[in-house]
């Protein structure tokens, strides 16, 4: 099936309070209109046509993607008007179907059963069953479920009031269709506005059927024009993926205190507790635990690994089978935590390799290093890796033992099996199974006597 999409992003969105405009205000840490051109873009043969107009030049430099007509419309003359500037952009042999930039969760299963009901003198339109429906266009159809009329609340009878299908302003068209009437919108109403709804009129004058889907969900075509349905819908978001994940055999302490901004994929029997928020793209294996308050980005993490409380992930970072992180680690890109390895409190790594067993427990950091096997990395071990003007790589053999509070001076290389002792400062290579210390030799003095504070007269 051919389409041709048209989503109006042309408004100002006054009730957002903002410079920004309203199709730019991000869900999940994605723009409203990315959510929209990504269900868009799902459907085969689909190019998309953006109407738009309040910060227009913003919009198209955010929104960066190929095979998108960008249309400007000059002036908000409504939604008539919006897909009118959209005609030379549509194709004789596609349907067409208008979506909003600020109606973000729309599923793309609904616009492929919606653009279904289209056919040569067939328009089709999405409504929604609310529990309230005050304020909105009613929905009325005729004895065989066609749409008759949408009745708006001011013009409503007592009888349609009690309708509680609405209308969402999704509509699907043949091309023809929008050719022939687009043009003979007429603007005589209070607001002096082309109005799209007033094709069903026309359409129901000129014989043709107006077929109606109902939508499964009303967040699903629930906009956004304030910042407080902003908030519902990316919770609703954030609830959708929850629900999702634990279906797939994910645990999730608590689904209101969950937050993904990215793709998340996860196998089974993982952990994810509270507060826990994820960002462009992670993989977790299957026996994952999570603890609370923890930010992980852009990381591929591998089976049975435990990342405790509030810990800190910025990839690219990967970590392998039954590695343990935290808590309050932080792990930044390049890091690869090799399988059995720990990283513990209060230790950075950046560019780093962990090799299987070795361990960093404690208060140290570790940059641009590679370690062996079965290493241990004291507290308070620095790698001192940058100069000021270049970085440079240290490596750490398998079995070294490195002594807290150890400063290593890249390039440096450590043996296999070397130690370095406690508290040394370590400038120059250290060969296999040789014990190194460099730090000034220990003096006691008998009877030393502290300084003494003179009382002031």
């Amino acid at each position: 099936m051919a389409v041709d999409v048209i989503v109006l992003a042309a408004g100002k969105g006054t009730r957002m309070k903002s410079a920004l405009p309203k199709v730019l205000h991000k869900l999940a840490g994605k723009p409203l209109l990315e959510h929209v051109l990504d269900t868009a873009e799902a459907l085969a043969d689909a190019p998309v046509s953006v109407v738009i107009g309040h910060g227009s030049e913003l919009v198209m430099a955010t929104i960066v993607r190929d095979q998108i007509s960008w249309i400007l419309q000059q002036q908000q003359l409504g939604t008539g008007h919006a897909v009118q500037q959209a005609l030379p952009c549509i194709r004789d042999s596609a349907r067409v179907i208008v979506l909003y930039g600020d109606v973000p969760l729309i599923k793309r299963q609904t616009l492929l059963d919606l653009l279904a009901l289209v056919d040569v003198r067939t328009m089709a339109l999405l409504t929604v069953t609310l529990d309230n429906p005050t304020g909105y266009g009613r929905i009325v159809r005729d004895q065989d479920g066609a749409v008759q009329a949408i009745v708006e609340e001011k013009d409503a009878t007592a009888e349609q009031k009690t309708i509680a299908e609405v209308n969402t302003g999704v509509m699907a068209f043949p091309p023809e269709f929008l050719r022939q009437w687009l043009p003979q919108l007429q603007n005589n109403n209070a607001q002096s506005e082309y109005y799209l709804t007033d094709l069903v009129g026309m359409a129901r004058s000129q014989g043709f059927r107006v077929a109606a889907l109902e939508a499964t969900s009303a967040h699903e075509t629930e906009g956004v024009n304030s910042r407080s349905q902003l908030h519902t819908l990316e919770r609703q978001f954030q609830l959708n993926l929850a629900q999702a994940l634990q279906d797939e055999g994910v645990t999730i302490a608590d689904t209101a205190r969950f937050d993904c901004r990215g793709q998340l994929t996860a196998g089974q029997d993982c952990f994810i507790d509270v507060n826990t928020v994820f960002e462009g793209s992670v993989s977790l294996g299957n026996n994952v635990s999570i603890g609370p308050n923890c930010l992980i980005s852009d990381a591929v993490i591998g089976d049975a690994v435990t990342i405790k409380a509030n810990t800190i992930i910025e990839g690219p970072v990967t970590i392998e089978s039954h590695a343990e992180v935290g808590p309050f680690a932080r792990l930044r890109p390049g890091t690869q935590l090799r399988t059995h390895s720990r990283v513990g409190n209060f230790v950075e790594t950046k560019k780093s390799v962990i090799g299987p067993g070795s361990k960093v427990n404690h208060l140290s950091y570790i940059g641009d290093t590679t370690v062996g096997e079965n290493a241990n990395i004291g507290a308070g071990t620095i790698t001192c890796n940058y100069d000021g003007v270049n970085k440079f790589n240290t490596s750490i053999g398998n079995g070294a033992f490195i002594g807290s509070n150890s400063s290593l001076v890249a390039p440096v290389s450590i043996g296999d099996g070397a130690t370095v002792g406690a508290g040394s400062t370590i400038t120059g290579d250290v060969g296999d199974n040789q014990l190194a210390i460099a730090r000034g030799r220990q003096r006691n003095i008998e009877n030393w006597q502290r300084p003494a504070k003179v009382e002031k007269e």
